[in-house]
C-alpha cells in the first residue's frame, strides 16, 4: 500500500492526478524521484494531445541576474491554478527566465519572428556565399541551413537549453507537460539590460 501523503507530495510536486501518481508510485515501490521519472515516460506519448487545451491560467515570474544590470519577465500559462502552484511548474518558469536572460532569444516561437528579418538575414547569407564563388544550387543548401540556425540562436522554444544543451526548451516544454499531465504554453516574455535603449520582448502569436 502507498501511504496517502506520499501520493499528496508527488501530486504537488509533479502536478498529474491522484490515481496517476498512486499508479506511478505502485510501479516503482514508493520512490518519489522514480516516480516522476516514470509520470515522465508515460505522459510523453500523450503531451502532443494536450497541446490544443486551453490555458488560461499560470504565472507571470522574474528573474534578476546578480549585479541587477539584466532581469527578466516571463509569463507561461497552464490549464488550472492547482498545477499553476506545483513544484514542477514553478521549477520550470523560473529556469525558463533564467535561460532568456542568458541566452537573449527574440520572439517565443518562429512564426512570432518578423518575416523581414528573415529575410534580411537570407539575403545576407546569399550574397556571402555567392561571394565564395560556390554554384546557386549549393548556395541555397547553404543558405537553408544557415536560416535553420539562426532560428536556433534566436527563436525561444528553438534554443539548447542552458541547463542541459542535449534538449531545446521545446524538449523540455514537452517534458513538463508529460509529467504535469496539463497543456502548458510559454505566452510571452520581455528581457531588460542596463544601459540598452530598447528591450527584448518576445509574444507568441494569439
Amino acid at each position: 500500500m502507498i501511504a496517502a501523503n506520499v501520493v499528496k507530495e508527488l501530486r504537488e510536486r509533479s502536478g498529474a492526478g491522484f490515481m496517476d501518481c498512486k499508479k506511478a508510485l505502485q510501479e516503482v515501490d514508493g520512490d518519489i524521484e522514480k516516480a516522476i521519472e516514470y509520470l515522465r515516460k508515460s505522459g510523453a506519448a500523450k503531451a502532443q494531445k494536450k497541446a490544443g487545451r486551453s490555458t488560461k491560467e499560470g504565472a507571470i515570474v522574474q528573474y534578476i541576474h546578480p549585479g541587477r544590470q539584466l532581469g527578466v519577465l516571463v509569463e507561461v500559462n497552464c490549464e488550472t491554478d492547482f498545477v499553476a502552484r506545483t513544484e514542477g511548474f514553478d521549477q520550470f518558469t523560473k529556469d525558463l527566465a533564467m535561460h532568456i536572460a542568458a541566452a537573449a532569444p527574440l520572439v517565443v516561437s518562429r512564426e512570432d519572428m518578423d518575416q523581414s528579418i528573415v529575410e534580411k538575414e537570407r539575403s545576407f547569407l546569399v550574397e556571402q556565399a555567392r561571394e565564395s564563388g560556390k554554384p546557386e544550387n549549393i548556395i541555397n543548401k547553404m543558405v537553408d541551413g544557415r536560416i535553420e540556425k539562426f532560428y536556433s540562436d534566436y527563436v525561444l522554444l528553438e534554443q539548447p537549453f542552458v541547463k542541459d544543451t542535449d534538449k531545446t526548451i521545446k524538449d523540455l516544454l514537452t517534458e513538463v507537460i508529460a509529467t504535469i499531465g496539463e497543456n502548458i504554453s510559454i505566452a510571452r516574455f520581455s528581457r531588460f539590460q542596463l544601459g540598452e535603449a530598447t528591450l527584448t520582448d518576445g509574444e507568441a502569436q494569439k
